[in-house]
């Protein structure tokens, strides 16, 4: 069942079996205000059973390009497409978010976000990657790093 993330009443549903579910849950609230206030669209999430071809989209191309294998369970994903740029997300057990950002047009900007709730430490898929820090109302501390993707997925 589809989940509608809530950014002002932030909940867990779905994240529980994670050892860091509020900060996760803080991380993906963080995730439906931005895309609430840069689209006004309403950030909605699905267990990781029923988003499998949004999962696999996403690990295809961490494997494809850098060679990345999560070796965490995903618990919930989601896909939707704003203006010409197509957006992926999967949350994983650990606290680890990874989103795609994929402009549909040849020639857009391509590249592969990964987030790390507070609590988490850093999984060794991720160890060669220098992690920025953010700071947020939502979700406390966010470390992170990106690449861009060169191919076309």
């Amino acid at each position: 069942m589809s989940y509608t993330v809530d950014f002002r009443e932030v909940s867990t549903v779905g994240l529980e079996s994670s050892p860091v579910a509020a900060a996760l849950a803080g991380l993906r609230a963080n995730e439906a205000r931005y895309f609430k206030n840069k689209y006004d669209h309403a950030f909605t999430v699905e267990p990781a059973g029923s988003a499998e071809e949004t999962i696999d989209w996403v690990h295809r191309i961490l494997k494809e390009e850098r060679d990345i294998v999560i070796s965490s369970r995903p618990l919930e994903a989601t896909a939707c497409q704003v203006e010409n740029i197509r957006m992926a997300y999967v949350f994983y057990e650990s606290g680890l978010s990874i989103n795609v950002m994929y402009t549909v047009d040849d020639g857009g900007k391509r590249a592969v976000g990964f987030k790390l709730s507070d609590g988490m430490d850093v999984p060794e898929e991720l160890s060669q990657f220098k992690f920025a820090r953010q700071k947020s109302r939502l979700a406390g501390t966010i470390r992170g790093p990106y690449f861009v993707i060169k191919s076309d997925y």
